[in-house]
């Protein structure tokens, strides 16, 4: 089998899928018909999306058992304070369809050179010059729905902009919003901390 594998920048405002209305990922290029996306970022989100033809991959990084380190950066509405920093990596109860759930411990951190080393969002933020606003790098190794955003309205900083930054080893660093790379499949191993020998491998050891 001839598996493929790509990292792509979504961009804000598509949708995580190759058909429907509105902008879909078949604008990012001509892939082969039987590449899919692997997992998901919500349409008002952006940053690095993984698609590939391998099943393994899917298996693999979605598993939850094992599940692997992502890494947002995130632009919220406010001057984030250290308390609401630690709270974020500690854990903190959030309310998905009406139930709430306790969200496992995080890393938190400022982010202050991300908007320097990111692409323009199209459309960008609206600027306010009377309202501060705070980058923060977010590390998470769960995927509730929308979970993000709801983590940091909790504490009082509603997001403004998300950007998937890493999976594991593996960033968006120098691409441009919509683009395309190809990727080797030692590569994405290496990156990843994974074995694509047989399907269900383990993460390799650290």
């Amino acid at each position: 089998m001839n598996y493929r594998y790509y990292a792509a920048y979504k961009p804000f405002g598509m949708l995580t899928q190759f058909s429907g209305e509105g902008e879909t990922l078949g604008a990012l290029g001509d892939f082969p018909p039987d590449v899919y996306p692997v997992g998901r970022l919500d349409k008002d989100s952006e940053g690095l999306l993984l698609l590939t033809n391998d099943p393994r991959l899917n298996g693999l990084l979605l598993d939850p058992v094992h599940a692997h380190a992502r890494t947002y950066w995130v632009q919220v509405e406010g001057d984030m304070s250290p308390q609401a920093l630690e709270k974020l990596g500690q854990g903190l109860p959030i309310r998905i369809k009406g139930k709430q759930v306790l969200t496992a411990k995080a890393s938190a951190r400022l982010q202050p050179e991300a908007e320097a080393l990111l692409p323009e969002r199209i459309p960008p933020i609206r600027y306010r010059k009377h309202v501060p606003d705070t980058w923060i790098a977010l590390t998470l190794r769960e995927g509730k729905n929308r979970q993000v955003r709801r983590m940091t309205a909790a504490v009082g900083f509603p997001t403004l902009r998300l950007v998937r930054w890493a999976i594991e080893g593996l960033t968006v660093a120098g691409f441009r919003s919509g683009e395309v790379r190809t990727l080797e499949p030692d590569e994405l191993e290496t990156l990843l901390g994974i074995s694509l020998l047989q399907s269900g491998s383990l993460p390799k050891k650290r």
